[in-house]
């Protein structure tokens, strides 16, 4: 296919999955790349409909894709297949309804407890040795990288564990906005509650990416409704407690309320090097006991932090035979190395910020949008870029998740506002004075 491999096309499929979730179907694994010429990669879905969507819907996305896959300036153009009847493409909600993607990880053995997070260790505990009879609803809340996933998965598990034919559905919210946007579009909504309300427990993570989907937000609430009256476990993790989530209506929240909401906090010290010691073991790496210390007082964010020093210690080491002592875990976090200046973490922004602006850490790393919340968190994104090695995608994964696209126009939007506001300048340099005093 001119110079267009069956592996570029894989690729640009990959492309839009990971920065178009939103847009992406099973199906688009049958559309056959047909060939490029003078620029042009044409493309043919298996049918009519297909056709349909991904002229009206996906042109965009897929260029971008392509583009960044060939370098090059090319276009993707969709060929109407060819007249005759259309095969049904299977639901993709349907395919593999019975397999459960879990982390062999996210056990509850692999889950170091605390103050920060006892409560919700235990809750979920006694829902798996009791599912739909205790603590139903349970609603699990906290920030980004503290072990929310980690503790709903472990729940699966046991659950798994204790009764092997147990039908349990865990997804993302966003694959369920998703399942149903396509039944809606496919006429198959029955089959779309079928698969949803005949289930042992259904457990989804970040609820809040419900709150602006009106129509899905009413299926949910009536499939909420059927499962907890015919007493199936239902369990949720978002990033707010029900209360804060915005534009969550209160007959959700409501419901959410009725059995059991609690909270992950940060871990504090202890917590933190329990955390380094288990994430270690489980690399089959020693640490010393100095070490362990040393990066827990350094790196006081969240796990996903924490297991990011300890890789970045881990292959610092390599270039000294393996050995991993105290100033192999200062030259890998930055603390203090002579001739060097400390690098500046996410945690060292988010404090400079809410200091600020009297916001909280939380709601920086969440997704509420009103304007005392985005302005700060655009600033946190500039600073981020201007101050920081992170790409933009690391950056965004801080801040809720998001994207790379929205991390380039917070920092493009912050770059261009200072130029004309004057105080707004003067802010930014005191900030990057405070952050980088040696400057």
């Amino acid at each position: 296919m001119g110079n267009f491999s069956d592996r570029s096309w894989s690729d640009v499929l990959v492309h839009v999955r990971n920065h178009r979730p939103e847009l992406f179907r099973s199906w688009f694994n049958n559309i056959e790349p047909v060939d490029l010429q003078n620029g042009v990669i044409r493309a043919r879905p298996s049918t009519r409909s297909h056709y349909e969507y991904l002229s009206r819907e996906c042109q965009s996305a897929f260029t971008e894709a392509a583009q960044h896959v060939t370098g090059r300036l090319v276009t993707v153009m969709f060929e109407e297949p060819a007249e005759g009847p259309e095969p049904e493409a299977p639901l993709s909600f349907e395919e593999d309804a019975d397999q459960i993607k879990l982390s062999p990880d996210y056990r509850f053995e692999h889950f170091v407890t605390g103050p920060c997070n006892r409560l919700a260790h235990a809750a979920c505990i006694a829902v798996a040795e009791n599912p739909g009879r205790v603590y139903n609803p349970l609603f699990v809340h906290g920030s980004v990288g503290l072990g929310k996933t980690h503790l709903l998965q472990a729940t699966c598990h046991a659950i798994k564990d204790r009764q092997s034919d147990a039908r349990i559905l865990y997804i993302s919210c966003e694959t369920f906005v998703n399942h149903f946007i396509e039944a809606v579009e496919r006429g198959a909504v029955h089959q779309f509650r079928y698969h949803y309300r005949h289930v042992d427990a259904l457990v989804i993570d970040d609820i809040q990416f419900l709150a602006d989907r009106e129509r899905t937000r009413e299926e949910f609430f009536h499939t909420f409704n059927t499962l907890y009256q015919s007493q199936k476990q239902i369990i949720i993790s978002a990033d707010e407690s029900p209360a804060n989530i915005p534009s969550l209506e209160e007959r959700l929240v409501s419901r959410f309320n009725w059995g059991l909401v609690v909270r992950i906090d940060a871990p504090c010290l202890e917590v933190r090097m329990a955390i380094l010691r288990k994430k270690a073991r489980l690399r089959c790496v020693e640490l010393p006991e100095n070490v362990v210390h040393h990066v827990a007082a350094n790196v006081t964010g969240n796990t996903r932090e924490l297991e990011g020093a300890l890789l970045k210690v881990i292959a610092l080491s390599q270039q000294y035979g393996g050995v991993i002592n105290l100033d192999v875990a200062r030259q890998a976090i930055g603390d203090h190395v002579p001739d060097q200046v400390k690098p500046i973490t996410i945690t060292d922004i988010l404090n400079v910020v809410t200091a600020h602006f009297g916001v909280r850490a939380a709601d920086l790393q969440g997704k509420r949008r009103s304007r005392s919340i985005a302005f700060p968190r655009q600033v946190c994104m500039y600073l981020a870029r201007e101050l920081t090695s992170l790409s933009l995608e690391e950056i965004g994964g801080y801040f809720g998740g998001r994207d790379h696209t929205t991390v380039l126009h917070a920092a493009r939007t912050i770059s261009e506002q200072k130029k004309r506001d004057s105080e707004l300048s003067a802010t930014l340099a005191g900030m990057i004075r405070t952050l980088r005093p040696v400057d």
